[in-house]
């Protein structure tokens, strides 16, 4: 199919006002002084070279043409000229999501199940939680991971398949095995107030109660709340820290609660593979309102070609007069 020439431009169109410089500049300038009249005796020899001079004449036009050539290829090069190619429109919002995931020791039991086999809370964790991200195309996410510490693991980006890479590189231990909620969600909220999006969310998942770090949950997100910054919060396990009857790897449900309720999010449920991808499904259409974004449009660029041809044109011209 033929590219349309609406596909073709130059990135600086005015510079293509230059070509006819030098017939303005030929214009503009003084003739050259003719000598006085007077007789002029021609020696014999030189009588018989003077029919040489038709290739004398025929040098001179090409060495003319390859300069204009060379003239042209350098402004046309400068003009930068390039191919415009359409491209597909993305899905757009202007949000940002910062995961918070807990990877505590107790993310490693064995109770949630994946294709028929069971498997640990985090491998359930990461295959819902995967899809998810790649989903949210359009949107910049990020992804933070706390136990005993917090650390950024992948910095806000619309290259969801890097964040989603970065959730299934997570391990147990990288960042200690309690779990430190309030410093979780405090990295996540101070590295989305520092971007200028209007529309900020934190997605929380913890199975356990905070038992580490320097601050409480219920006071990150009275900030959250103050900065504007949505924490949806998702509470994973199959026992409460209600009915715990002292088991110490169990998550407090009301904490999760609260911290949902004060910064203006939702708080989930989870006890289940399911359970996990409907929250997943859910966030998803909470956190909606994408629509396609004006496709923006790829440039090739293709002054290389016109600087190739000025390269060459120089180097021919050269030879020609060395020639001469």
């Amino acid at each position: 199919m033929a590219m349309p020439l609406t596909a073709f431009d130059f990135a600086a169109p005015l510079l293509l006002l230059l070509l006819p410089l030098p017939l303005l500049v030929a214009r503009l300038l003084p003739p050259e002084r003719s000598g006085g009249a007077g007789a002029l005796v021609v020696p014999a020899s030189i009588v018989a070279r003077i029919g040489r001079g038709e290739n004398l004449l025929a040098r001179a036009r090409r060495q003319t043409f390859l300069a204009w050539l060379l003239w042209i290829a350098l402004v046309v090069a400068l003009a930068g000229p390039r191919l415009v190619l359409p491209a597909a429109a993305l899905p757009a919002s202007g949000r940002e999501i910062m995961l918070a995931l807990d990877l505590s020791g107790s993310m490693e039991r064995v109770d949630f199940s994946l294709d028929g086999r069971n498997v640990a809370r985090l491998a359930a964790v990461k295959r819902v939680g995967a899809d998810f991200i790649r989903r949210r195309a359009g949107d910049r996410i990020g992804l933070v991971i706390f136990a005993d510490q917090a650390d950024v693991a992948a910095s806000l980006s619309f290259d969801t398949a890097s964040v989603a890479h970065a959730l299934d590189e997570a391990q147990i231990g990288l960042v200690g095995r309690s779990t430190g909620i309030g410093d979780g969600l405090g990295l996540a909220l101070k590295r989305l107030d520092a971007t200028p999006a209007r529309e900020k969310v934190v997605v929380l998942l913890s199975d356990g109660a905070n038992n580490a770090g320097q601050t409480t949950p219920h006071d990150v997100a009275a900030l959250a709340r103050e900065l504007g910054i949505r924490v949806h919060t998702i509470a994973l396990g199959p026992r409460d820290l209600s009915d715990a009857e002292g088991d110490p790897d169990v998550v407090d449900t009301e904490a999760l609660r609260d911290v949902a309720t004060t910064s203006g999010g939702r708080f989930f449920r989870v006890r289940t593979t399911d359970d996990l991808a409907a929250v997943a499904d859910s966030i998803d259409a909470i956190e909606g309102g994408r629509a396609k974004a004006p496709p923006v449009p790829l440039r090739r660029d293709l002054w290389p070609w016109p600087g190739g041809l000025a390269l060459l044109t120089a180097v021919g011209l050269l030879l020609t007069r060395r020639m001469a």
